[in-house]
C-alpha cells in the first residue's frame, strides 16, 4: 500500500467544505477525490473546539479569523474570545474526522477522534501549527507546540485518526491480496 497525497497525483481538485460537522466535510473530501481519481480516497478535516464559546471556532477553523488569516491571526483571535474566562472554564479539544471513500466514491470507513485539553493564556512552543501553541494538553501545563513529534502524534486527534485509517486499509489489502 502505498499513500499518495493530492500533489503526488498532480491533483488540482478543489473541494469546498460545505459541510456544518468535521464528519460532512472528510466525507465530501473523499467522496470528490475517490470519483476524480478511481481510486481509495482518505480525507479528514479536523479543528479546534471551545466549550465557553460553544464550540467555536469547529468547523470553521482555518476562516475563522478571515479567508487570509494567519495562525498568529487565528491564535490572537481565540486569546481575545476568552479573555476573561476563568481557567476552570476554558474547556477545549481538538476533533479529527477521517472518511475513506471507494474508487468508486462510496464511504467505506468513518472515524472521529479527539484530544482534550484547555485554552491558554499565551502562545507558547514552536512545534507545530495552528492553535497548538495555545492549546494546553495532559497533566501539567503543556502546549501542543512544545510536545516533540512523537509525543504529539501519539495522543493528537490526527495521530489517532490516521492509525485507525491506517488499519482500516490494511484489512482492505489483506482482503484483495487472499
Amino acid at each position: 500500500m502505498r499513500l499518495l497525497s493530492p500533489t503526488d497525483l498532480g491533483c488540482g481538485l478543489d473541494v469546498v467544505e460545505t459541510g456544518v460537522t468535521f464528519a460532512e466535510n472528510a466525507r465530501l473530501k473523499a467522496i470528490a477525490y475517490a470519483r476524480s481519481y478511481r481510486q481509495w480516497a482518505l480525507a479528514d478535516d479536523s479543528g479546534l473546539e471551545i466549550d465557553a464559546l460553544g464550540g467555536v471556532p469547529g468547523v470553521r477553523s482555518s476562516r475563522f479569523a478571515g479567508l487570509n488569516a494567519t495562525d498568529i491571526d487565528r491564535n490572537s483571535r481565540v486569546i481575545e474570545l476568552v479573555r476573561g474566562i476563568p481557567d476552570g472554564d476554558r474547556s477545549a479539544r481538538y476533533r479529527c474526522a477521517v472518511a475513506i471513500a471507494s474508487p468508486k466514491g462510496v464511504i467505506a470507513y468513518e472515524t472521529e477522534a479527539t484530544v482534550e485539553g484547555f485554552i491558554g493564556h499565551s502562545l507558547r512552543g514552536d512545534c507545530g501549527f495552528g492553535f497548538d501553541p495555545l492549546f494546553v494538553v495532559g497533566p501539567g501545563d503543556t502546549t501542543m507546540a512544545e510536545l516533540p513529534g512523537v509525543a504529539k502524534d501519539v495522543i493528537s486527534d490526527r495521530g489517532q485518526g490516521g492509525r485507525a485509517a491506517r488499519a482500516f486499509l490494511e484489512r482492505v489489502v489483506a482482503r484483495s491480496e487472499s
